[in-house]
């Protein structure tokens, strides 16, 4: 199944490589380590995303590496980690990008099971694991490319990210086997852990708006679905040292009760994105109301509505879907 992938890319001398404007430890892990692997086959590698990399993920080395300046003289271009246009906007906004992607050969390598949306010609390489990283770990085992010590890490972490440390419900058997792989390739769980940890510290002020953020979750659909709402200025004072939504979403599916978290970010353009995270595998099904997606437990949608039109809409969205998951 990897044949199509190889052939592009093994074609190509200059590859750039996009992540969507919402980079996370996946995305970045995946494209980092495409950069270790395609570098050590002579190919010249850039990376690109639109906006600058959180500080919350510098704990994967060479972050630094990921350029807000798209390269327009690549031969191929390989997206990572998303087969949306929604969550491409900024990068098909950029002047020059989306003719680019256009004219030139494109593979998008996702793990997200949903078809692809995206509105330029491409070659999609997507099945059905818990992280982009195992995707491009089996297509350099088959392909016979090296993957050093860097590249392991880069990948386990990656893994690791979206699966919160191997403990989703998601993870299989196969999720183990790559990730007892990469070990034996130089990589460690406590090397990664410790970074991250070290990364996460949150200073005194963050402390105290999470607090804050805790106050303001509403309780709906008789507490089964919680809501936190994080307003642009929220955005713009917090986000730089800590993505708002990752400190209180976890802690809120594990009130008593509740089986969605959903956490609801608003933007001076209009723009409403919404992340969730669920106990029963339903937060795709909800994302899908919105045109979003994701996994079963872990998924987000991006709109242009009133944040009291979709609440409406995520309180109908929900309850459809605990109802449908009870009746199955």
């Amino acid at each position: 199944m990897y044949d199509a992938a190889k052939k592009l890319i093994e074609s190509a001398n200059k590859i750039t490589i996009i992540q969507a404007e919402n980079p996370d430890g996946d995305s970045l892990g995946s494209s980092l380590a495409l950069e270790e692997i395609l570098g050590d086959t002579g190919k010249d590698i850039s990376m690109y995303c639109p906006l600058e990399i959180p500080k919350y993920l510098r704990y994967f080395p060479g972050w630094d590496r990921v350029s807000m300046e798209f390269d327009a003289s690549a031969d191929l271009a390989i997206v990572v980690d998303t087969s949306a246009d929604v969550l491409l906007t900024k990068v098909l906004e950029t002047p020059g990008i989306r003719s680019f992607l256009e004219s030139h050969e494109v593979l998008v390598i996702d793990h997200h099971v949903t078809e692809s949306t995206l509105s330029f010609p491409h070659d999609f390489l997507h099945e059905d694991a818990i992280s982009t990283s195992e995707i491009i770990y089996k297509m350099a085992k088959e392909a016979g490319w090296t993957i050093n010590q860097q590249a392991a890490e880069h990948l386990l972490g990656a893994q690791l990210s979206d699966s919160l440390g191997l403990s989703t419900q998601t993870v299989t058997a196969e999720s183990y086997r790559i990730a007892a792989a990469l070990t034996d390739l130089g990589a460690h769980v406590a090397t990664i852990e410790d970074r991250r940890r070290e990364y996460m510290k949150k200073s005194p002020e963050i402390l105290q708006y999470k607090g804050e953020l805790i106050q303001r979750i509403e309780y709906l659909s008789d507490g089964k679905l919680a809501v936190v709402h994080i307003p642009w200025e929220d955005i713009q004072a917090y986000s730089d040292q800590y993505n708002p939504s990752v400190l209180v979403l976890d802690e809120m599916r594990l009130v008593e009760g509740v089986e969605v978290g959903v956490a609801i970010k608003t933007y001076p353009d209009g723009k409403l994105t919404g992340k969730l995270r669920s106990n029963i595998p339903i937060s795709e099904t909800i994302a899908g109301f919105f045109g979003g997606g994701g996994h079963p437990y872990a998924a987000g949608f991006r709109v242009y509505e009133s944040y009291d039109k979709i609440m409406q809409e995520l309180v109908t969205a929900t309850e459809k879907a605990l109802n449908e998951y009870q009746a199955s």
